[in-house]
């Protein structure tokens, strides 16, 4: 189980903990290591150390903290993962997508699309600090619904207990509260704690409503306005018995127009899903008329992620580089873009390509003297790049025909 674990957790790479020990360190004497753990694992005699506090920036010019564990306390964490996995995943619902096997963001994403065509009111729900928050004696409760093996609770709890070392040096206590996301264990006790917060309890209270969950991130559908009313305040009190609360200022109601629902002007008509945006749009029927529907196109704020990533390489000023460096370094990313942010709808990646065309123009211009600061001279000469060399940018090859 251990080998088995070192192996995933090697795959997942990740940076080094408290004890600044990376998987490279730690492989050094691999076998060893291992052994200590197993041996430490069986006797009860293994206890975690502090997790090293991380602040990463979100969109919103905010920061998420994460806890990264050491290697060694990963390589636990999945020993016990592997274990509890299988019997927690035979419970959990259909309607939960987020770090489940076989489950992915793509089929949340279409979820919300079937569901929007079916409901006319959105809930977008947005539990404020989920992560730091959870209640331990909550979510042991949980635990032990499904684990009755006292070495499994016994180290669930001490990782929920460890303390979260600051950059100073400085270690803070848990209180009772949170799971740092980082840790490899967090996510499936996540999706167990809100299993029983919110899916059974949505599923047994308000059979009629649908709704689409990726981790802490929650969409539900409703029918009237009225029945989205009743069951937010529903919800509210739920999150309150269960120790948890509402983010009032990014919770909201939303009414999904189209072209056969009435025209509304009280309510907001788009909300955010896992880097999509869903709103009302013009669709093109297959006899060609124009409608109103409602789907999904990349959101605003993973476009400036991504166009801020581009600014932060810098590559315009690089003069050096020649058309095919930048090709070769920015065409795994275009990949991973295209795929996800294009699965729905490939055209509404358009506007994207060209912001990123105007970057690819702005270094034309510093690096050929001979545009003389024209970007349609710039623009003209990447256009005849394209006939010449198609596939140099991955994105070239696909928006060919688009």
């Amino acid at each position: 189980m251990v080998k088995k674990a070192y192996r995933k957790v090697k795959a997942n790479k990740g940076s080094a903990g408290e004890d600044k020990e990376s998987l490279e360190d730690f492989e050094v004497n691999l076998l060893d290591n291992l052994y200590v753990l197993w041996n430490r694992m069986n006797s009860g005699s293994y206890f975690p150390k502090p997790v090293r506090s991380v602040s990463i920036p979100k969109a919103n010019g905010k920061k998420r903290v994460l806890g990264i564990p050491t290697v060694n306390d990963r390589i636990a964490q999945q020993v016990v993962k592997d274990y509890l996995e299988p019997r927690l995943e035979a419970q959990f619902q259909d309607q939960s997508y987020g770090y489940r096997p076989l489950k992915s963001a793509h089929q949340a994403v279409a979820a919300v699309h079937e569901n929007v065509l079916r409901y006319a009111w959105v809930i977008d729900m947005d539990i404020k600090s989920f992560f730091d928050e959870v209640d331990h004696e909550l979510l042991m409760k949980a635990v032990e619904r499904h684990v009755a093996e006292p070495w499994v609770k016994m180290y669930i709890r001490r990782w929920l207990e460890s303390p979260a070392q600051q950059p100073d040096g400085t270690l803070i206590q848990k209180g009772g509260q949170g799971t740092p996301q980082g840790g490899v264990i967090s996510p499936l006790l996540a999706n167990l704690f809100l299993h029983y917060v919110l899916d059974k309890w949505l599923l047994k209270q308000y059979p009629g409503v649908a709704f689409v969950r990726y981790a802490d991130d929650i969409v539900i559908h409703c029918h009237t306005e009225t029945e989205a009313k009743q069951l937010l305040e529903a919800i509210r009190a739920r999150l309150a018995e269960c120790k948890l609360r509402l983010s009032e200022e990014k919770t909201k109601m939303v009414y999904c127009q189209n072209y056969r629902r009435p025209k509304r002007k009280d309510y907001g008509k788009k909300f955010d899903f896992l880097g999509f945006t869903f709103k009302p749009k013009p669709i093109i029927s297959k006899k060609g008329g124009l409608f109103l529907g409602y789907g999904s196109t990349i959101s605003q704020k993973a476009q400036s992620r991504i166009i801020e990533g581009w600014k932060q390489l810098r590559w315009h000023r690089r003069s050096d580089l020649t058309m095919q460096d930048i090709a070769d370094q920015i065409n795994p990313q275009m990949v991973g873009i295209i795929r996800y942010y294009g699965k729905f709808k490939l055209r509404g990646l358009q506007p994207l390509m060209k912001r990123f065309e105007f970057r690819l123009a702005k270094w034309v211009l510093n690096k050929y003297r001979k545009f003389r600061g024209s970007y349609g001279e710039a623009h003209k000469w990447i256009s005849e790049l394209k006939i010449s060399y198609p596939a140099m940018f991955y994105y070239w090859t696909v928006f060919k025909h688009v």
